[in-house]
C-alpha cells in the first residue's frame, strides 16, 4: 500500500461504517419505488408467519408476529398512521427515519402489554410543514420526507392468525387529503381482506389465497443482503445520492469532512482517490467486518449479546447504529424490544446441533416483559430450522411446564427429549446453530443489565 494512501483505509472503513444505514434504507426505498414495487404511502402486509422455505426470507426471521410495513412519503403532505385499540393484543409500531433513528414508536407509550386500550392517529409531518391537523391527531415532525413504518401482531401460534389479521386490517396509513376525506363521509378506504406483500389489493386480487410467499424487497432486512455486494465505488456512489436528500445531523460534520476527502460529496459525482484500489479495498474489507461485530456498548453475559441503552437514538455512536441496522435491521427503541443472540454455550463452545442444551430460568428469573419472550433456532447464516412449523419457537404464551418450584427448562436439541418434556422442546438445526432470545416490551431489568439471559447448558 502507497504510503500516500496511509490514511485512505481507515477513511474508507470509518465512512462505510458512518453511511451504511443510509445505502440500506434508500436501497429499500427504491426497491418500493421500482415498477412492480409496492409503492408509497401503503400498508402492506404478511398474512402468515415465515416458513424455512420461503422464497427471499431476510436472515433470523421473526415468527412470532404478523408483520406490516410501508415507506410514508411526506413530499406533499402529512401521512397518518391510525392504530386501533387492540382489546389485550399486543401491537408493536414503529417509525424510522432514513439514518434508522426512531422518530416514534409505541415503546414510548408504556402501554401495559403492549396492547393500545384506545385508537390512536398520528400525523408525521414533513420539515416546514405548516398546516392544521384534524381535532384527536397526534403530530410528529419528521427530520425528512421519507420514513419507513413496520407495524407487527402477536401471533406465536397457528390459531391465533384469524385474530391477529382482523387486528392487522384496521391498521391505516392516509395521506392528510384522503384522511379529511374519509372523515368528511365522502371517501371510504377499503377494508383490506387479504393480499401478497408488495402489492396493493384490487377487486381482482381479492381472492388470492392468504398463504401466498411475501416478498421482503422493500424493507431494510430484505436489502442486506443486495448492500453487501456492492463494491466501493456503487456503494459511496449511493451514499452520495442519498446525503442529498438526507442531510445528517449537524455534529455529523467531521464525517462529512471525511467523506469529502474520499470524493464522496453530495448529490455530485463520486471521485474516489486514483491509484488506491489496495487501501479502498482494505478498507472495505475492514468495514464490512466491524459492522458485524457487536460493539464495545453491547451488553454480554453467559454466552448472550444484546443492545440496550442507544438503540433507535443513536446520536454520534455510528458503530451502534451501523451494527444494529446490518444484525437487526429495523430495529426500535430499547423500550419496543431487546433481542439476545447466543452462539456460545456455558463453557463457551459454539452451538452445535449434535449436541442437548437446557436453558434453566429460575423461578424469580423468567425475561421480564410487559409483552412475551420467545426463544428461536436458527443456523449461523439466520435460516430457520426446517420441520414442524409448530416448533418454530419457544414463548412465554406456550403452555410451557413449570418445575414444581416455579423455574422453567427448555431443551434445546435436534431430536424430541421426551413426552414428558415436549411442550419445552425447541428443535435445534444440523450442525452449528445460534439461539435468539426476543423480549417484547421490555421492563428495565433486561433493558440495563440488571437481569441476564441463563447460559445454555450442553447435557
Amino acid at each position: 500500500m502507497s504510503a500516500n494512501h496511509g490514511w485512505t483505509k481507515d477513511e474508507v472503513s470509518d465512512s462505510y461504517v458512518f453511511g451504511y444505514p443510509l445505502v440500506l434504507m434508500t436501497s429499500a426505498r427504491a426497491a418500493a419505488s421500482a415498477p412492480g414495487g409496492p409503492g408509497v404511502n401503503k400498508l402492506q402486509y404478511s398474512r402468515t408467519l415465515p416458513a424455512a422455505d420461503d422464497p427471499g426470507l431476510p436472515p433470523r426471521p421473526d415468527v412470532d408476529t404478523l408483520a406490516s410495513s410501508g415507506w410514508l412519503d411526506l413530499s406533499n403532505e402529512p401521512v397518518l398512521l391510525t392504530l386501533p385499540a387492540t382489546r389485550g393484543r399486543y401491537l408493536d409500531a414503529r417509525v424510522l427515519d432514513m439514518w434508522t433513528n426512531v422518530v416514534w414508536s409505541t415503546g414510548s407509550l408504556e402501554n401495559a402489554h403492549g396492547a393500545l386500550a384506545k385508537p390512536r392517529t398520528i400525523a408525521f409531518v414533513a420539515p416546514g410543514w405548516q398546516g392544521g391537523l384534524p381535532d384527536g391527531v397526534e403530530r410528529v415532525e419528521a427530520p425528512g420526507k421519507s420514513l419507513w413504518l413496520a407495524v407487527r401482531v402477536a401471533a406465536t401460534s397457528p390459531r391465533e392468525l384469524a385474530a391477529a389479521r382482523r387486528l392487522q386490517e384496521e391498521v391505516r396509513v392516509t395521506p392528510l387529503s384522503a384522511f379529511d376525506a374519509e372523515d368528511n363521509g365522502r371517501h371510504r378506504i377499503k377494508r383490506v381482506k387479504g393480499t401478497k406483500r408488495g402489492r396493493p389489493l384490487d377487486d381482482a386480487s381479492a381472492d388470492r389465497a392468504d398463504d401466498d410467499p411475501p416478498s421482503f424487497d422493500d424493507t431494510p432486512a430484505g436489502q442486506s443482503a443486495a448492500v453487501a455486494s456492492l463494491d466501493a465505488n456503487a456503494f459511496f456512489g449511493r451514499l452520495a445520492d442519498a446525503l442529498q436528500d438526507n442531510p445528517p445531523s449537524p455534529n455529523d460534520a467531521h464525517a462529512l469532512e471525511i467523506l469529502a476527502d474520499l470524493g464522496v460529496k453530495p448529490g455530485e459525482p463520486l471521485h474516489l482517490p486514483t491509484g488506491a484500489a489496495e487501501a479502498i479495498a482494505g478498507g472495505l474489507a475492514e468495514a464490512r467486518a466491524r459492522i458485524a461485530t457487536a460493539p464495545n456498548n453491547a451488553l454480554s453475559a453467559n454466552g448472550w449479546s444484546w443492545l440496550g441503552d442507544g438503540l433507535g437514538h443513536y446520536d454520534d455512536d455510528y458503530a451502534l447504529r451501523a451494527y444494529a441496522a446490518y444484525a437487526q435491521p429495523g430495529s426500535g427503541t430499547k423500550d419496543d424490544q431487546v433481542v439476545a443472540t447466543a452462539t456460545l454455550d456455558a463453557d463457551g463452545k459454539g452451538l452445535d446441533g449434535s449436541n442437548r442444551y437446557v436453558l434453566h430460568f429460575p423461578a424469580k428469573g423468567l425475561p421480564p416483559v410487559r409483552a412475551f419472550w420467545t426463544l428461536t433456532a436458527y443456523t449461523l447464516d439466520g435460516a430457520l430450522v426446517q420441520g414442524d412449523s409448530r416448533r418454530r419457537s419457544i414463548a412465554s404464551r406456550d403452555a410451557l411446564r413449570r418445575n414444581r418450584d416455579g423455574s422453567l427448562d427448555v431443551y434445546l436439541q435436534a431430536d424430541t427429549p421426551g413426552r414428558a418434556r415436549q411442550a419445552n422442546w425447541l428443535p435445534t438445526p444440523d450442525g452449528a446453530f445460534e439461539v435468539v432470545m426476543r423480549l417484547y416490551a421490555p421492563q428495565g431489568p433486561a433493558i440495563d443489565g440488571t437481569w441476564e439471559p441463563p447460559a445454555l447448558v450442553r447435557q
